[in-house]
């Protein structure tokens, strides 16, 4: 909710503002209705408004005073002056001074509603561009960069900081519902990673307050999938390395479990069975025993409690053992390393990860499995690409594409490299990002709609495919069109 401050000298004017908009529908709490401008000032210190309705003459401190203090205190709020006052010097200072808009008494009940929602749409784009600096800077690893967004206490004293991942079951993604800091030394930064997803970067002078909180995220974990949790560093160069691990954490999801508080905590020990048995299948030359071992990972992962970065680990020790030893077999199939975010975009789940290692060394022993003539293969691949083409934006998996147009997803992969010259991977990436491109450059889409409409639904990582394509963050890229 965007908070809004209301300042006049005459309360039946406070009172037409408070009942002239709907503030609750586009997302606006009225925290304060103030007749006197000295208190005005001290609250907006106090309680940081988004947006400020305020009266340019008033008695000791004029509306145009505020809006200068809060300017020189780099306070980010906004104004919107309402006066008795026609004349059009006051309404030209006001706007020179950065005021929103200028109305004239008593407001026009008229234009109440398109004005509250041009409103609502500033400040959803205003949001959308601090959000993507917080994500640029954090993610940077020049500590001057990430010391510019971040409120750090002036006293000198050593920081501790810790990021979580907070992945939102349902619409309520109040992160003040979920923790309560207040009359604790701890600061949090709210940061949109994604249409539900949020990361909170918290930084408090005492390392006892983060570890103190453990319990408390445990008894609030209500509406949410998962919520990730890092480990606590004292060095802002590290930030980028934290927001990783709350993201692998949260990224528990991935393997069917929800709502749960997961610490980051690896395992990566406890997968080395899991390869020894992948080496000794390949070195016996013994493929039929591989029904049983992908049938069994599944429970072996629950059983151990391991989590996304067992997964990426699991993953990249197959690859490299299956090509190593199945290199001509595998050039097409698509087994490359992959990151944890490639391995979320690239599968639905767990399961399906172990589907797809199943129906790789099921086509390795028993060749692939084409009941349909080649031209109708080439025909159900045809009308597979064009389905892409016009549903880019929404959630593909291969899995799921080559039971809809029958054709075996193993197969699939070398169809794409034939005859498109890319992995299927690579096909969605590149039609998104080239859509995304066009979307910065002809429109003043924010950068959060942008990677919706292309298909992404977590702005983080959209961010860094976007600059894996292009060299450069889409921000910059839009700067520099």
């Amino acid at each position: 909710m965007y908070k809004v401050m209301i300042i006049d000298d005459e309360s039946w004017t406070i009172k037409g503002i408070s009942n002239a908009f709907d503030w609750d529908k586009y997302g606006f709490e009225i925290i304060g209705q103030i007749t006197s401008a000295y208190k005005a000032w001290d609250a907006i210190l106090a309680e940081k408004p988004d947006l400020v309705f305020t009266d340019i003459r008033m008695p000791d401190i004029s509306g145009l005073d505020l809006m200068k203090r809060a300017k020189s205190h780099n306070l980010d709020t906004e104004f919107v002056v309402v006066s008795g006052y026609a004349e059009f010097k006051y309404a030209q200072e006001a706007l020179r001074y950065g005021a929103l808009n200028y109305f004239l008494k008593p407001l026009d009940v008229d234009m109440a509603d398109s004005f509250i929602e041009e409103l609502a749409m500033h400040f959803s784009k205003r949001s959308a561009a601090r959000n993507q600096l917080l994500l640029d800077a954090l993610t940077s690893p020049n500590e001057e960069e990430i010391k510019r967004y971040l409120p750090l206490p002036g006293s000198g004293e050593v920081c501790y900081y810790q990021v979580l991942s907070i992945d939102f079951a349902g619409g309520n993604k109040d992160f003040g519902k979920l923790l309560s800091l207040e009359e604790k030394p701890v600061t949090a930064v709210v940061v949109e990673s994604g249409t539900s997803k949020r990361l909170i970067v918290l930084i408090t002078e005492h390392k006892a307050c983060l570890e103190e909180l453990w319990d408390e995220l445990v008894a609030n974990n209500t509406g949410m999938n998962t919520v990730g949790v890092s480990s606590i560093s004292s060095q802002l160069t590290h930030m980028s390395k934290l927001i990783k691990e709350a993201d692998l954490s949260a990224s528990q999801v991935f393997l069917n479990e929800i709502g749960r508080v997961v610490h980051y905590e690896p395992k990566v020990h406890l997968v080395k069975p899991c390869i020894e048995e992948i080496n000794r299948i390949v070195r016996e030359d013994q493929p039929g025993d591989m029904d049983a071992y992908i049938n069994g990972l599944q429970a072996y992962f629950k059983e151990q409690q391991l989590g996304m970065s067992e997964v990426v680990y699991l993953w990249n020790q197959a690859v490299g053992i299956l090509i190593n030893a199945y290199a001509e077999e595998l050039k097409d199939m698509e087994m490359e390393f992959l990151n944890y975010s490639e391995i979320k975009e690239r599968f639905e789940h767990f399961e399906s990860l172990c589907s797809f290692l199943h129906d790789v060394l099921a086509s390795i022993t028993q060749g692939n499995n084409r009941p349909l003539q080649e031209g109708d293969i080439v025909s159900c691949f045809n009308r597979m690409v064009a389905y892409i083409d016009g549903h880019y934006e929404q959630k593909l998996y291969l899995k799921d594409l080559s039971a809809q147009f029958y054709i075996n997803q193993v197969y699939c992969c070398q169809l794409f490299k034939k005859n498109l010259g890319k992995t299927f991977s690579e096909y969605v990436s590149e039609l998104r990002i080239k859509k995304a491109r066009e979307l910065l450059r002809k429109t003043d889409l924010s950068i959060e709609e942008i990677a919706i409409q292309t298909g992404y639904v977590e702005y983080y990582y959209f961010n860094k495919v976007f600059k894996k394509h292009c060299g450069i963050t889409p921000s910059k890229f839009r700067k520099n069109s």
